[in-house]
């Protein structure tokens, strides 16, 4: 299984934002990046992700699924822009900061800490765990 990472504006869009979306989740729309749309292409139903909270925050604070492949982006108006849609799966019981990640030497090599522009990004497994300790997550 891949995990990704979902970068959002929580004065925009939180993960309370997502969580009030209940099962059906929402669509991830308005990226408009290429690598981030290829890594929504790349993602397969039932993946997990986190949720982070950029420029406010900066931190990760839950876990998401995705509930629906990549598909057009409903807010484009040009057909090369494609999202998938996710919903929230559970908060983290404690948040991970972008300063944590960065001094964390098992996250070293992660996009997060390398390219903290790219607003969708993929997880490797050794990252994910170290999330998941570090975020109190079973």
């Amino acid at each position: 299984m891949a995990y990704w990472l979902f970068k959002s504006e929580p004065d925009v869009f939180s993960f309370d934002d997502l969580i009030a979306k209940g099962d059906a989740g929402e669509e991830w729309d308005g990226v408009r990046n290429y690598q981030a749309r290829n890594n929504m292409r790349a993602m397969k139903k039932g993946e997990r992700g986190i949720f982070y909270h950029s420029n406010v925050g900066k931190e990760c604070v839950g876990i998401v699924e995705v509930v629906a492949e990549a598909h057009p982006d409903s807010k484009a108006a040009d057909p090369k822009w494609e999202c998938v849609d996710i919903k929230a799966i559970q908060p983290l019981a404690r948040t991970v900061t972008l300063d944590q990640a960065k001094v964390e030497p098992r996250l070293k090599d992660m996009v997060l800490v390398n390219n903290s522009r790219l607003s969708v990004q993929p997880i490797s497994d050794a990252e994910w765990a170290v999330l998941m300790e570090l975020g109190g997550v079973d």
